[in-house]
């Protein structure tokens, strides 16, 4: 069997709360770990910065947003505004002089203050309605970020993120930048990891299922709603600090536009709401599959296997990418972290056949 439940005996407090009480779930955690500690050895830097550096940064931002979308049952559409916040306001933070470690900081606490005061919304209204109200923070701060060159420079502006150090080192190479990314997603996963083991994580499981019932007996939902935007956007203010520093290492308006809000969603849907595992393999999915898509349409058309025009070929993989998405959610609705733990349940119990359903 791939996974053996057999020995595992669960006579203390802490092996019933540990993590991964299966020993090939601690084995997997510790390859994946290696391997992300070693990729800059293995992989090319074709692959390290244009694949694995920003599906790391993006899957930190899908961590902070499954926060408060899969944890809290809260809708929000305006989440790269906070992840511009948190750029921006890191960059300019460097370049006054203080350090970055400090500057990231601020950066979060920037876009959780300013988060947290959209996040008054969602204790009046749910559902589509708190959509809307995000969706006019994304236009507010878009307008506030093109229009204020005291912040950007103005609409067509670049501003160039500064050479910043971490803990003494000059962080420079794609090497480099990778693995304070790798840093702060580990920090980020980790907290994620344990919310659901905490006080905090079951009090918003609570306000999720029906903030009434949570209320009666005794969880406060207007102070948990609160806490819930308030981290959600600390942690985008982080990755869109990172995403500025170490992969774009430049920001522009148009980066942090309403196109990347749907998409963080989409990660996050497709991932699996309330799901760690899932904002990975979620924003694997929308980062990844497009290239891999016009790859593989661009070596069949090279081979002769699609007789068609420029124009058809450039459509297909958006065709084939939408497809994919709309299939996953067909198969399985719950995204794709169920279809990861369907699978690991079979092997749970692998040659039988009473595996559990």
């Amino acid at each position: 069997m791939f996974y053996r439940l057999a020995g595992i005996r669960h006579t203390r407090y802490a092996a019933d709360r540990q993590l991964w009480p299966v020993p090939v779930d601690r084995a997997q955690i510790a390859a994946l770990t290696a391997f992300a500690a070693a990729a800059p050895l293995l992989l090319s830097n074709l692959y390290l910065g244009s694949y694995l550096l920003p599906w790391i940064i993006w899957s930190t931002a899908a961590l902070g947003l499954n926060l408060l979308m899969g944890w809290a049952g809260q809708i929000h559409l305006g989440y790269a505004a906070v992840m511009a916040i948190g750029a921006y306001s890191t960059i300019h933070i460097v370049r006054a002089g203080l350090p970055f470690e400090l500057a990231i900081i601020g950066g979060g606490l920037l876009s959780a203050v300013i988060g947290l005061v959209f996040g008054f919304a969602a204790l009046r209204v749910k559902g589509l309605y708190l959509a809307i109200s995000t969706l006019a923070m994304q236009y507010l701060v878009d307008w506030i970020v093109s229009h204020v060159q005291a912040i950007s420079g103005g609409s067509q502006a670049t501003l160039q993120a500064p050479a910043f150090r971490v803990l003494g080192l000059p962080v420079a190479g794609d090497m480099m930048r990778y693995y304070v990314a790798l840093a702060v997603c580990l920090v980020v996963t980790s907290f994620l990891l344990n919310v659901g083991r905490t006080s905090f994580g079951r009090a918003l499981a609570a306000v999720r299922e029906k903030d009434f019932a949570a209320a009666i007996v005794g969880v406060d939902p207007f102070y948990f709603k609160l806490l819930a935007f308030w981290c959600s956007s600390f942690v985008g203010g982080i990755a869109g600090a990172v995403l500025a520093f170490c992969y774009y290492r430049a920001v522009t308006p148009e980066q942090f536009n309403l196109d990347v809000s749907i998409q963080a969603v989409a990660m996050v849907i497709v991932g699996g709401l309330g799901s760690v595992i899932g904002s990975y393999l979620g924003a694997a999915l929308v980062l990844l599959a497009p290239i891999m898509l016009n790859n593989l349409v661009a070596a069949l058309a090279r081979a002769g296997a699609l007789p068609m025009s420029e124009e058809v070929l450039s459509h297909i993989p958006l065709i084939l990418y939408g497809g994919l998405i709309v299939g996953f959610l067909l198969f399985e609705p719950l995204g794709l972290a169920k279809v990861y733990d369907n699978l690991r349940n079979y092997f749970l119990v692998w040659p039988f056949r009473h595996a559990r359903r």
